[in-house]
């Protein structure tokens, strides 16, 4: 037992790389020995000890592919202070994680995101277009909504009033600080605008012609969004919205599952492994289309 423990932990090394902020970010490391690695991605005032990123990240493990979940700055163990909103930063701080590894020859087969994770790995996409497979879970297409429920009703009177707004939680206790400047970040960040600068990379009928194939079930899509049906986080109705604007795009919903998949955890893996292994099997037989190079800006 001991041992099969201390084996886990050289398996999965703490890594610490610094985003260009000069902040420190902390992650682990699952590491197999394959070159291909994914990197999990959490959500709002999470960390990568959430159990949907440890669970994903120990089924890449298992299936021989290396994982790497971190926190973003102001999460976690990662330095930083917490901000609302930062969706840009976050973008790149998933940058520099994916450029550490990068240098050390690692071959960044996806990115996946949970909840604001999940646009951050849209942002990321549409501004870098350098990693071929995306995986949104459970994201927020309209950043306008959603923030009642945290600051309540009248938090746009009291903003203005105050300069900021203080958010405690149920036992009262301080949690972050919302400032117009971290309002503002998430209220122009555009997340109709991300969807439209995702490149395809390849599209239906580029794939047709590459390989002569007529079955649509051949195809692999480059971004699958998975969302639960009973999410009362974030409503499955913005999943439908990320299947009408973003090209090559695999839609899954799980039926009765929460924002957190606290009962799902298993068919959540299972979904997000098949794309996974469906897309990594034909990158090897696909050859890469030349690709422009896109940075996102905001249309508000």
């Amino acid at each position: 037992m001991t041992q099969s423990l201390a084996n886990r932990a050289v398996q999965q090394p703490r890594v610490v790389i610094e985003n260009n902020h000069g902040e420190k970010l902390s992650g682990i490391l699952h590491e197999t020995g394959s070159k291909q690695l994914v990197i999990v991605c959490h959500g709002f005032q999470s960390s990568k000890e959430r159990i949907p990123m440890v669970n994903l990240a120990a089924a890449l493990e298992k299936e021989g592919i290396s994982a790497f979940r971190f926190d973003f700055a102001g999460n976690g163990e990662s330095e930083g202070s917490f901000q609302y909103g930062n969706y840009r930063r976050e973008a790149e701080d998933l940058h520099a994680v994916v450029q550490h590894f990068r240098r050390e020859n690692r071959v960044i087969s996806a990115v996946i995101g949970h909840s604001k994770g999940g646009n951050v790995v849209l942002l990321y996409a549409s501004k870098y277009n350098d990693v071929h497979t995306v995986v949104n879970i459970s994201g927020r297409f309209n950043l306008e909504k959603g923030m009642e429920g945290r600051l309540g009703k009248d938090f746009l009177l009291r903003l203005k009033q105050h300069g900021y707004i203080d958010v405690f939680n149920r036992k009262g206790k301080f949690e972050y600080r919302v400032t117009e400047e971290s309002l503002k970040d998430r209220l122009t960040t555009d997340i109709h605008a991300v969807c439209l600068l995702i490149q395809q990379e390849c599209s239906v009928l580029q794939y047709f012609q590459i390989v002569g194939c007529c079955d649509l079930n051949a195809v692999n899509y480059r971004v699958l969004t998975v969302h639960g049906s009973m999410d009362k986080i974030v409503p499955a109705e913005d999943a439908l919205e990320f299947a009408k604007f973003i090209p090559n795009h695999k839609l899954h919903i799980i039926r009765g599952a929460n924002h957190e998949y606290t009962s799902h955890q298993g068919e959540l893996t299972s979904v997000v492994l098949d794309f996974l292994r469906e897309n990594f099997n034909a990158e090897k037989d696909i050859p890469k289309l030349p690709l422009k190079d896109h940075s996102f800006r905001s249309r508000l």
